[in-house]
């Protein structure tokens, strides 16, 4: 009897422990996310737009994501380099974003994206220029000199009151000779 205890004590520790380092991995964790990005707002990817103004009118950093909407029978999206982006040149493009007229592009370094429809359009305006900016952290002024703590995460929050629960934790005993279990 006392060994069940004990293997059913040393179950539930290891599985506390396992929740504990999930929660910090998850705490540590970079976001997967970033911001998405409807390429030209409510008109989407189309012909006669001004995606140079659009673009001065977004901030886009490392991690976001373009989302592309367009008529994939009458247009199409190539990542291009800058010169055949000046000269709205689709040979030799980088790569072809186009799957299904709702489509994704994820910005993954901190440079310069270049953009065109292959299919004509670029010389009516169809071509987008994205810089990417590394978002340097600028910590605010603290009000008369106080250091201010980081919010914490829900998630750390978490893990520090189970480690705190676990801490407090003791193997069961038993009452010499009783028979009974004390928690």
């Amino acid at each position: 009897m006392e060994r069940l205890i004990m293997e059913s004590f040393w179950r539930k520790l290891g599985l506390a422990v396992t929740l504990i380092v999930t929660l910090t991995l998850m705490t540590l964790a970079e976001p997967a996310g970033g911001e998405l990005h409807k390429v030209g707002g409510r008109s989407g990817w189309i012909e006669h737009a001004n995606y140079t103004e659009w673009s001065s009118r977004e901030r886009f950093s490392v991690g976001d994501w373009l989302y592309f909407v367009f008529n994939k029978q009458m247009y199409d999206v190539l990542e291009v380099n800058e010169t055949s982006y000046e000269a709205c040149n689709s040979q030799g493009f980088i790569s072809n974003v186009t799957r299904g007229g709702r489509d994704v592009f994820q910005l993954k370094e901190a440079k310069t994206y270049y953009f065109i429809c292959s299919r004509g359009y670029c010389w009516g305006g169809m071509k987008l220029r994205v810089n990417i900016v590394v978002a340097s952290p600028t910590p605010a002024p603290s009000p008369s000199g106080a250091t201010l703590l980081p919010p914490v995460s829900l998630s750390f929050a978490i893990v520090l009151l189970i480690v705190t629960s676990l801490l407090s934790l003791q193997p069961p005993k038993m009452f010499e000779g009783s028979g009974y279990l004390v928690i």
